[in-house]
């Protein structure tokens, strides 16, 4: 369990996020077809997981619309927004920002990414959903890098993500 704050105040996620050098996890998520992607999806691209609470709020648009641009430019390279939004939400926002290079993806029929990533809230107002936080995944599935942003009000390190990108 990680302890991070909600402006200020502290709340607990489900365990400690995965560490890098290991293999990430294998996720189910939904796409804004609704159809199921799993990280194999991705295969022999670099990911880049930029898990929000909800596209709803200020901070996560703001880290989704920068992940968008500066991402735009590495070569075999995917930003994976995701988050507890409903897939149709989350597909309106990116089509209204002009966002074309995230994909979209909603824990909609499981929180057991939020869990076996450790960003679920197990406590406080934001109890159900993720923390906020930016897990690196190489071409081969593993993690090299992982940030969980101590204040989820704040935004992510986004140089520390991109930089690890070769």
């Amino acid at each position: 369990m990680a302890k991070i704050t909600l402006q200020g105040n502290t709340i607990n996620t489900n365990a400690d996020i995965p560490k890098t050098g290991i293999d990430a996890p294998e996720f189910t998520l939904v796409d804004s077809d609704l159809k199921n992607i799993s990280l194999s999806t991705f295969n022999k691209k670099y990911k880049i997981l930029n898990i929000v609470p909800s596209l709803d709020t200020p901070v996560c648009a703001k880290s989704t619309k920068i992940f968008n641009e500066k991402a735009s430019s590495l070569s075999e390279t995917v930003v994976l927004t995701i988050s507890a939004d409903l897939p149709f939400a989350m597909k309106r926002f990116c089509s209204s920002e002009k966002l074309n290079d995230v994909v979209p993806l909603s824990m909609m029929r499981s929180r057991n990414f939020a869990k076996d990533y450790g960003v679920l809230l197990v406590d406080g107002p934001l109890e159900g959903i993720t923390a906020r936080a930016v897990i690196v995944i190489d071409k081969n599935n593993k993690i090299i890098h992982s940030q969980l942003v101590q204040e989820i009000t704040e935004e992510p390190n986004y140089d520390d993500a991109l930089n690890c990108i070769t």
